[in-house]
């Protein structure tokens, strides 16, 4: 019995390299291999003689292999000629550059061959066509798989062909693997849904588009499904397992900070801080998000946040995805509370906090490896929290002792649509900061071709004011599929000895020092660097007021919710910005993509196009981590979205009646990956 809980090696003849190949799909054990479904389908179910071919026909052929041979052509071209035979006539297949399949085929063997019929030599055939034999050596008939059918094409690696993965996904089926049902017998009934062992056969191996299309359906709720029962579990798990502290709001205290800021709080900063102040007001804990648009103003909510935990006697971590930003952090703690007696220390990589000295503690991941576990904390803030994973973001508020659970406000720059705030973060409560300090706020956009690069150049070069360049890779890649994406490191040698010779030129990435990139920013920030070239390592928080231009090398390869937060590094003060968006890939539906930015400068709409347009898997771009990635439903079907949520929330309550179901709640943890 095949297990499929066990690690994807226990299939036969998947070894290392095999096991390491099929990691870039996400896939580590036997119910992943199932669950990695068809994308499409390659319809060869229909037959023909071969007298009745036609050129362009997706056709299979049922014929008797009559010769085969290995060809060198002139041009030194190697070519695997055959020729098979049915009563109606003769055909040509040709293999370029496969000698090795002319060892696979038996010349007078019967064959079903299924491919597109084209031209070649001025003759009709089939060029690199399916091929299966009709009989094993026992003349008993084979189930064809890759021919005369329904074939299904799979998302694939280098290395792994859909062909290759039907293989091994048929030997399951015809195995004795226990898939187990696990959704409640009634819900199967209630939606219609065939039983799991056989959905899957019925999505992988179809007679028919609709009987795919059918049963596809149940594994885009069921994902949604289980998706949504963890949140309400996160929920259920959050208010009960302890009770909160209940703080004091010290509004007098709190107001003579808030008055003696050099700038007034917007209108949705106001009702953003008394959503707060009331949850932490009460016994339960807080377990808040607080989403705002770069520049919207979070950071000063936290800083208030604390200040009024610190009133109460109670400290707060603050934990930030990056050194860059914990740094940024630290010094706007102790400026703004500059007035007050409350110590701010920082722990990063580089940089350790004095012991329990402190009473809001910055740092980075490194707050989640401390050498005891924290006394007091009344809060934790997690900044940009998407980068973090859901475990790593319940293992911070396990590291605090006492039976009371600190308060957690979670916040993000990224805008999140509204189907995926509804998924992902259904057990928070939400607060949005829809407004901006500086109400003028403007960020020229401009989608720029190559050809206007220079002329782009030197308008920067004449404005003369600070510029970031953003290049998508740290160094030059050999892949001739990222020939035409600029690099950091490259960049920065060409600008400063090229267009901008003469100005003062910086270069920052993830793999400098951490003294080099705190060097680079104080630089930026104090002007004795006029143009900063950087991966996105600046697109988390970076704050440069005085920055007023950005350039986006490779535009293409970002969502736009993750090009939204790179061009908030500009037009932060009350000069405006300009943003200019060079492209790599010069297609028509990327420029048109692109050209949203220009027209939009909401996050959460351009979030919402980037979801219709690619896909939730692209909403966030290359350089965005830290999201689940759903790998079968569509988020675009709100229908079945609320109808998954609203089961979920039936079921949860009553999970103790389904062991399996609720086995399934642990079992299936999204793999998160989580940014330096």
């Amino acid at each position: 019995m095949i297990n499929v809980e066990s690690p994807i090696s226990a299939v036969p003849k998947i070894g290392p390299k095999y096991k390491k190949l099929l990691e870039n799909l996400d896939i580590y054990t036997i119910e992943d291999l199932l669950y990695h479904l068809p994308f499409r389908y390659n319809d060869y179910s229909k037959f023909k003689n071969i007298k009745d071919l036609k050129e362009g026909d997706i056709i299979s052929v049922k014929a008797i292999l009559g010769s085969i041979e290995n060809i060198y052509t002139r041009g030194r071209k190697r070519i695997t000629k055959a020729i098979i035979l049915d009563y109606t006539g003769e055909l040509n297949l040709i293999w370029f550059n496969q000698h090795y399949i002319k060892d696979t085929l038996n010349v007078g063997k019967n064959y079903l061959i299924s491919g597109k019929v084209t031209i070649f030599d001025k003759k009709l055939c089939f060029i690199s066509p399916e091929i299966e034999a009709v009989y094993d050596e026992e003349k008993q008939r084979i189930e064809n798989i890759n021919t005369g059918r329904l074939v299904p094409i799979y998302p694939e690696t280098s290395g792994v062909s859909s062909k290759w993965l039907r293989t091994k996904i048929k030997f399951l089926f015809n195995s004795e693997t226990n898939i187990e049902e696990f959704l409640p017998k009634e819900l199967l009934k209630e939606k219609n849904f065939k039983e799991v062992k056989e959905a899957l056969e019925r999505v992988h191996f179809p007679d028919s588009e609709e009987q795919a299309k059918e049963n596809y359906k149940r594994f885009e709720f069921e994902e949604l499904f289980i998706e949504l029962l963890n949140v309400e579990k996160r929920k259920s798990e959050w208010l009960e397992k302890s009770k909160g502290h209940k703080l004091k709001g010290y509004y007098e205290e709190l107001n003579k900070l808030i008055n003696s800021l050099p700038f007034k709080l917007t209108k949705s900063q106001s009702e953003a801080l008394e959503e707060i102040l009331d949850d932490i007001q009460k016994p339960m804990p807080m377990n808040r998000l607080l989403e705002g648009d770069v520049g919207t103003g979070k950071t000063i909510l936290a800083i208030l946040a604390s200040y009024v935990c610190y009133l109460n006697g109670l400290k707060t971590l603050y934990m930030a995805p990056t050194e860059i930003l914990a740094n940024q952090h630290f010094d706007t703690f102790n400026k703004i509370l500059k007035g007050t007696n409350v110590k701010v220390e920082i722990e990063t990589g580089s940089k350790k906090g004095k012991g329990g000295e402190w009473d809001v503690l910055v740092g980075t991941h490194a707050l989640l490896f401390p050498k005891d576990a924290y006394n007091d904390i009344g809060l934790i803030i997690i900044d940009e929290q998407h980068r973090f994973g859901v475990e790593q973001r319940g293992k911070i508020t396990e590291l605090v002792n006492g039976s009371i659970r600190p308060h957690l406000l979670t916040m993000t720059a990224t805008p999140i649509p509204r189907t995926l705030a509804l998924t992902l973060y259904g057990d928070l409560a939400i607060s949005v900061l829809k407004d901006f300090p500086f109400e003028q706020r403007k960020i020229n956009t401009k989608v720029i071709p190559e050809k206007m690069r220079e002329q782009a150049y030197r308008w920067i070069k004449d404005r003369g004011e600070q510029t970031f360049i953003v290049c998508p890779l740290i160094e030059e890649s050999e892949s001739s599929s990222l020939a035409n994406v600029k690099a950091a490191q490259a960049e920065y040698e060409f600008l400063r000895n090229n267009i901008f010779k003469g100005v003062s030129v910086g270069l920052l990435h993830g793999k400098m020092k951490s003294k080099e990139k705190e060097k680079a920013i104080n630089d930026f920030k104090n002007s004795k660097i006029k143009v900063l070239i950087s991966t996105p390592v600046i697109e988390v928080g970076v704050d440069v007021p005085n920055a007023t231009v950005i350039v986006i090398e490779s535009a293409d390869r970002y969502g736009l919710a993750s090009l939204h937060q790179l061009r908030g590094r500009v037009g932060r003060s009350d000069k405006e910005g300009f943003c200019f968006a060079f492209m790599s890939n010069n297609s028509r539906n990327s420029y048109k993509r692109l050209k949203y930015l220009e027209e939009l400068n909401n996050g959460i709409e351009l979030a919402e196009i980037d979801l219709k347009m690619r896909g939730q898997g692209d909403i966030f771009g290359a350089s965005q981590h830290g999201f689940k990635k759903l790998r079968i439903a569509n988020l675009n079907d709100l229908n079945m979205l609320q109808e998954a949520k609203t089961e979920a929330q039936k079921y949860y309550q009553k999970l103790k009646k389904y062991p399996k179901l609720e086995n399934k709640l642990t079992q299936r943890k999204g793999k998160y990956i989580t940014s330096n």
